[in-house]
C-alpha cells in the first residue's frame, strides 16, 4: 500500500483505493494512537451514499480499539474538528471527499485541539494500518453509535450553529441571501445560520440524495451560484462545497467573489480594528498578483505556501498570522477556528459587508484581480511531473514570451490524478492561450 494520507486526509474511489477494510483499520489506528483509557472520538459525515457503511466500519474499528464512537450525523467537516475540542473528544474522524465527485469519499482526521493531524501522528497511523488489524468484510454494515444528549447529536451541533452566529459582526437583517448548499453537508445548517443572523433565505441544491454532491453544483461551480443570485433579485450568494470547509460568493450582479477577495477584505478590515496579527496574512502559491497588490498597498505582508489548506494552517502557526486562505474558498480564521470554515467564512464576510453598509461588490472591490485561466488535465501518474521536461520546456518558453506580465504554476493535484495548469496575464486571451499550450503539452506526454 502507499502512503495512505494526501493533503487533505485519505481519499479514494469507493470500494477501490478506500474500502471498509480501510476505514475500519484506520479507526483502530487513530483510537490506539488517542490512548488513555477509552477515547472517545468524535466522528461526522457528509451526504455521500457510501457514507453509512464507512462510517459503520470506522466505528467497529474505534470500538475494537477500546474507544467510544460519538456520531455527529451529517454535518460540516469544520464542524467536527470544532466539537472534538469543545467537547473533549480525543481525536475526531470526518468521512468526506470534500468537493470531490460522488463516487469519491475520503476520511479526514482531527486531533483532540481539532486541527489536522501532523506528519508524525499521520505516519503512525499509516505505520499501524500497514502492520494489518482484522478487516471488516465488504459486506459489513455496523450501525455508527449516536448519542442524543450533549455529548453528541443535536444538542452538540446547535452549539456548533451558536458559535457562529455569535461571531457574526452584525445582523443582516433586510438582505435576501443564496445559498448553494452543493447536496453536501451544509444543506441543512448553511441555511439555518443565515436565517438565524436576520437574512431572508433561498437554498439551491439542498436535497441530497446520496449521489448528487458536488454535481454542477456548489463552489466549484459558481455560476451556478451568479444564474440563481441574479435570477431571485438576491443581494448576494454564497456556495459551499460538499463538506463546507470552502465558501464563494456571487455579488447582486452575479460577479464571482473568490477567496482572495474574501481574505483581502476581512484583512483590510482586521487591519484597521488591530486584530491582524502581525499585519500578516497567509495564502497560497494560486493567489492571484492583484491580491498580491492590494495588500501591499495595504502595509500587509503576505506569505505563501504551497496549495493545500493544511500547508496555509502550519504557516500561520508558524509566522503567527491570524487569517489565511487559499482563493479556492478555504478560509480560516485562526482566532476562532483551527481549519477552513464555509459557514465561518460566510458570517464574517457578509456581516461585515452590513457592518459597513456596503454591498458585496463594494466589499470585494479592494482587488482588482488580474485574468486567471485554470485547466486540470487527467494523467497517468501526477507524480511523474517533476520529470516531465516536454511540459518545463513549454512552461519556460510561455514565460520568455509574457516577460513581467503574467504568471504560470503547474502543479499536480494532491486529491486527484490531475496536472493543473495556471496561467495569470494582463489579457485574458493571452492567459487563455498560454494555458491551453501547456495543458496541451501536459495532455500528450503525461495523459492517461
Amino acid at each position: 500500500m502507499s502512503r495512505l494520507f494526501g493533503t487533505d486526509g485519505v481519499r479514494g474511489v469507493v470500494g477501490e483505493d478506500l474500502t471498509l477494510d480501510l476505514a475500519k483499520a484506520i479507526g483502530r489506528a487513530v483510537t490506539e494512537i488517542a490512548g488513555g483509557g477509552a477515547p472517545r472520538v468524535m466522528v461526522g459525515r457528509d451526504t455521500r451514499s457510501s457514507g453509512p457503511s464507512l462510517e459503520g466500519a470506522l466505528t467497529r474499528g474505534i470500538e475494537e480499539a477500546g474507544g467510544q464512537a460519538v456520531s455527529l450525523g451529517v454535518v460540516p467537516t469544520p464542524a467536527v474538528a470544532f466539537l472534538t475540542a469543545q467537547l473533549d473528544g480525543a481525536a475526531g474522524i470526518v468521512v468526506s471527499a470534500s468537493h470531490n465527485p460522488p463516487e469519491y469519499n475520503g476520511i479526514k482526521v482531527f486531533d483532540s485541539t481539532g486541527q489536522k493531524l501532523a506528519d508524525d501522528l499521520e505516519t503512525e497511523v499509516e505505520q499501524k494500518v500497514l502492520a494489518g488489524f482484522p478487516s471488516a468484510t465488504t459486506t459489513d454494515r455496523v450501525p455508527p453509535r449516536t448519542e442524543p444528549d450533549a455529548s453528541g447529536g443535536a444538542a452538540a451541533v446547535e452549539r456548533y450553529v451558536s458559535h457562529l452566529t455569535a461571531l457574526a459582526l452584525a445582523p443582516l437583517d433586510g438582505m435576501k441571501i443564496v445559498i448553494d448548499c452543493a447536496n453536501g453537508a451544509a444543506h441543512r445548517l448553511g441555511p439555518e445560520v443565515l436565517r438565524r443572523l436576520g437574512a431572508s433565505v433561498v437554498a439551491i441544491n439542498d436535497a441530497p440524495d446520496g449521489s448528487n454532491i458536488n454535481v454542477g453544483c456548489g463552489a466549484t461551480h459558481p455560476e451556478v451560484l451568479s444564474a440563481a443570485v441574479v435570477g431571485e433579485g438576491a443581494d448576494a450568494g454564497v456556495a459551499h462545497d460538499g463538506d463546507a470547509d470552502r465558501a464563494i460568493f456571487a455579488d447582486a450582479e452575479g460577479g464571482i467573489v473568490d477567496g482572495d477577495h474574501v481574505i483581502a477584505a476581512c484583512a483590510l478590515a482586521m487591519k484597521e480594528d488591530g486584530t491582524l496579527a502581525k499585519d500578516t496574512v497567509v495564502t497560497t502559491v494560486m493567489a492571484n498578483l492583484g491580491f498580491r497588490r492590494a495588500m501591499e498597498d495595504a502595509g500587509i505582508t503576505v506569505e505563501s505556501t504551497r496549495v493545500g489548506d493544511r500547508f496555509v494552517l502550519e504557516e500561520m502557526q508558524r509566522v503567527g498570522a491570524s487569517l489565511g486562505g487559499e482563493q479556492s474558498g478555504h478560509v480560516i480564521f485562526l482566532d476562532h477556528a483551527t481549519t477552513g470554515d464555509g459557514l465561518l467564512t460566510a458570517v464574517r464576510f457578509l456581516t461585515l459587508a452590513a457592518s459597513r453598509g456596503l454591498t458585496v461588490e463594494e466589499l470585494a472591490s479592494c482587488v482588482r484581480k488580474l485574468p486567471q485561466v485554470l485547466i486540470g488535465v487527467e494523467v497517468k501518474d501526477r507524480g511523474g511531473l517533476e520529470q516531465a521536461t516536454e511540459v518545463w520546456q513549454a512552461v519556460r518558453t510561455a514565460e520568455q514570451e509574457m516577460g513581467d506580465g503574467g504568471r504560470i504554476l503547474v502543479r499536480s493535484s494532491g486529491t486527484e490524478p490531475l496536472v493543473r495548469v495556471m496561467v495569470e496575464a494582463e489579457l485574458e486571451a493571452d492567459a487563455q492561450r498560454h494555458a491551453e499550450a501547456i495543458a496541451q503539452v501536459v495532455r500528450s506526454s503525461m495523459g492517461a
